[in-house]
């Protein structure tokens, strides 16, 4: 960052034609949010596999995933947590309800990823989304401990606040590309009022994510001290994730 320096493969941009494949319709993701989706697809598919196992039939269930089954891997869940589940908060950013739900979060994944992690770095990003999703539980859990909950949208909010967090620094442009970011939010909270969504999770992950754009310095980190410490960050980040599935894993045959 000191002496112009590349310090390794550039990450793609949303919306650039390098970053973009069949003229445009398909993002390509960067490092970091590449690892999500494919974390996201995975669990999913764990969660798809168990629901057949558990249908009554023994038939196709198609692409929905059942309740139990959302439950035993981690889903956001008040009573359970209140009992000391607490690492619900990260596992449920990771599941999904359906083929839609899980299509649409990873698509804007695939689209906002990358215009994040360019712009802030790859350790930060994880942070954010991270920090994003749980706060976005947290929120969830306070607002409607009873319900089940679970998804991506918390974190992928997140990024959508930590783009208009940043926007504040960049002036008239800054403010046209936040009046664009606001029409996406409004959309996203008005498709929740119709379609039963956890919108508790998509304000708790905007207000997080919007906190951390605003005050989290874009770039990669100009002094050996302040690379040290994101990246020390985002291995935490990854060890608490990890961590949290392995608790899952422990839980998964227990009785509910």
């Amino acid at each position: 960052p000191l002496c112009g320096t590349s310090l390794g493969r550039g990450r793609a941009r949303a919306g650039t034609a390098s970053g973009r494949v069949l003229g445009g319709l398909i993002p390509v993701p960067s490092t970091a949010a590449s690892a999500l989706v494919a974390a996201n697809v995975a669990l999913y598919a764990v969660a798809w596999y168990l629901t057949q196992s558990v249908a009554a039939s023994g038939g196709f269930t198609g692409g929905g995933i059942d309740a139990q089954v959302l439950v035993r891997l981690g889903g956001k869940f008040g009573p359970l947590m209140f009992a000391g589940e607490w690492w619900r908060l990260v596992t449920a950013m990771f599941l999904h309800v359906g083929l839609l739900h899980v299509g649409m979060n990873l698509w804007c994944l695939f689209d906002l990823g990358p215009s994040v992690e360019s712009l802030f770095s790859t350790p930060k990003f994880i942070v954010v989304y991270l920090a994003s999703g749980i706060a976005g539980f947290v929120l969830s859990v306070l607002w409607s401990p009873f319900s089940l909950s679970i998804g991506a949208s918390g974190a992928v909010l997140g990024l959508i606040g930590a783009l208009i967090g940043a926007s504040f620094h960049h002036g008239h442009l800054g403010k046209e590309h936040r009046g664009q970011l606001w029409r996406w939010v409004l959309y996203i909270f008005i498709f929740g009022i119709f379609f039963a969504v956890d919108n508790a999770a998509h304000l708790g992950g905007l207000a997080a994510g919007a906190a951390l754009g605003y005050f989290v310095p874009e770039g990669e980190p100009t002094t050996r001290a302040g690379e040290n410490l994101w990246n020390i960050l985002a291995v935490i980040s990854v060890l608490i994730i990890a961590g949290s599935f392995a608790l899952m894993a422990l839980q998964l045959n227990r009785p509910l």
